[in-house]
């Protein structure tokens, strides 16, 4: 059994690491440079990476086919900046002991310690369990070139341990999500006169019954089924009354609800159409 290795040359490979996915620009789909940085590490770690798309995976050295296996997986994608950033969202910072950076705590913070922590069972030979750790891309996307692509190539999984931002609370369920997209019709006038059918007060009345309507079955777990309004559209000119108005609802549901059912609920409440881009997605939970 090889010994351990120091805790402090670990944890200061974590953060130069950490701090180098944060200067790499890498939205969902669009993550070649930390993938191919992180890949790079696990070759100097000595630690046999595999790379399919933007995902890098690797096993433990001493893999034995009779044993369960242990999934360590995190991702290496980031959502795009807000306008509400006050520094260099690519410059990883450390202040007041705090690291500062897009992606620094979802989920890079997570990524980088898993991999620490592979390194150290790397080449153990007294494991109970296999392991595997898995860096993937389109997490934030709920993309299929993920996690989604990576698991049928993987060891039959017993059971994983996710690296997300949960102030180190154990999380052993996750809401479902559904992304609808809806559309409210209208029929076109003129600002001035009385006329046309302005799609976009249909769509305000609809959107009002999202914001206000609450679902009855509130999980033990995962608390209520939640629904937000991310994004609207509507009108060209300012002088011509809306004939179309399209916006977006990101649902979260709970394991009291199937898709299914939240679908029929939100088409007997509102007149706009509603279009699921998926229903794949659902709410899971373990003991």
């Amino acid at each position: 059994m090889r010994p351990s290795l120091d805790l402090t040359s670990l944890t200061a490979d974590a953060i130069e690491l950490l701090k180098g996915l944060i200067r790499i620009q890498s939205f969902s789909g669009e993550e070649q440079g930390t993938a191919k940085l992180i890949a790079e590490r696990f070759e100097v770690w000595g630690l046999k990476p595999v790379r399919d798309g933007n995902n890098v995976w690797a096993i433990n050295k001493h893999f034995d086919p009779a044993k369960p296996t242990l999934l360590l997986n995190s991702h290496h994608d980031t959502v795009r900046p807000n306008a509400g950033y006050t520094r260099d969202p690519y410059s990883p910072d450390i202040v007041e002991g705090k690291l500062y950076g897009l992606g620094s705590n979802d989920a890079g913070g997570a990524l980088v310690s898993l991999m620490a922590a592979f390194r150290q069972f790397y080449e153990r030979t007294d494991l109970s369990h296999n392991l595997v750790m898995a860096a993937t891309a389109e997490e934030e996307n709920s993309g299929f070139n993920g996690l989604e692509r990576v698991v049928p190539q993987l060891p039959p999984i017993a059971w994983a341990l996710v690296g997300e931002p949960t102030v180190m609370q154990l999380a052993i369920a996750e809401r479902g999500l559904m992304v609808l997209d809806c559309t409210a019709i209208g029929r076109a006038g003129h600002a001035a006169r009385e006329e046309g059918d302005n799609a976009l007060y249909r769509a305000v009345d609809d959107i009002a019954w999202f914001r206000s309507y609450a679902y009855p079955k509130v999980s033990r777990l995962l608390g209520p089924v939640k629904q937000t309004v991310t994004v609207i559209e509507a009108g060209r000119l300012h002088n011509m009354v809306p004939d179309r108005c399209t916006f977006t609802v990101d649902v979260r549901l709970n394991e009291l609800y199937t898709h299914e059912e939240v679908l029929d609920i939100i088409r007997a409440n509102v007149r706009s159409e509603v279009v699921p881009r998926s229903t794949r997605l659902k709410s899971s939970s373990i003991p």
